[in-house]
């Protein structure tokens, strides 16, 4: 059972979240506040796994919540809840340490798959955002992308997107094998340990956007 908390201000959001969930058995929701202010104080007295955090709240914004949520409680997966789909906002929300970042008119079938999949420690984002992988314009130089090869760059790209090797095999034309050899390049290259030191990476070093 994954325990759930949602922080927004809008009480048609609160209410539909509460409805939407309220069959699911998978999903146990521990409790709701309007405010980061509230959110920490309500995680005094309640344990979660996962929380729905909005970004735009009175007294404590978002992304700042995120940030002192996480300095207590590290082992918590959040998930930015927004009408914003700014990539502003949505990389100062995955820099905050949030694991995913979903808009306000994602379906509720996704909204239960980004609780589950953040919950088993996946990087999730909204399938209805832009595009955030931006291949950095050579002449405006990047040392970092540039000890990256075009082939590994892509196959970078679809580690973020959450693509599993052998649809990065099939998207590529190239064999499950190569894949993994491009991985193993990656994970020697920026000396990460997995595939979330990936997607860590990209996201501190602004090549998700």
């Amino acid at each position: 059972m994954i325990e759930l908390v949602i922080v927004d201000d809008h009480p048609l959001i609160l209410d539909g979240m509460k409805t939407a969930l309220k069959e699911n058995k998978e999903i146990m929701l521990r409790g709701v506040a309007e405010s980061g202010i509230k959110l920490l104080e309500m995680l005094k007295f309640i344990s979660c796994d996962v929380i729905i955090m909005d970004i735009n709240m009175p007294d404590m914004d978002g992304i700042e919540a995120t940030q002192q949520v996480l300095k207590k409680h590290p082992e918590i997966k959040i998930i930015a809840f927004s009408q914003y789909d700014d990539k502003h906002f949505i990389r100062r929300m995955l820099k905050s340490g949030a694991r995913g970042y979903l808009l306000k008119n994602t379906s509720t079938d996704e909204i239960i798959n980004a609780i589950k999949e953040v919950n088993r420690g996946v990087l999730f984002l909204g399938n209805n955002l832009p595009n955030l992988y931006k291949k950095q314009d050579s002449r405006k130089g990047m040392p970092l992308i540039s000890i990256l090869t075009k082939r590994e760059q892509d196959v970078l790209k679809l580690i973020c997107q959450e693509k599993s090797t052998k649809e990065i095999a099939s998207e590529l034309f190239i064999s499950i094998h190569t894949v993994e050899t491009h991985r193993a390049n990656l994970l020697s290259k920026i000396k990460a340990r997995n595939t979330a030191g990936i997607v860590k990476w990209a996201i501190q070093n602004d090549l998700l956007f």
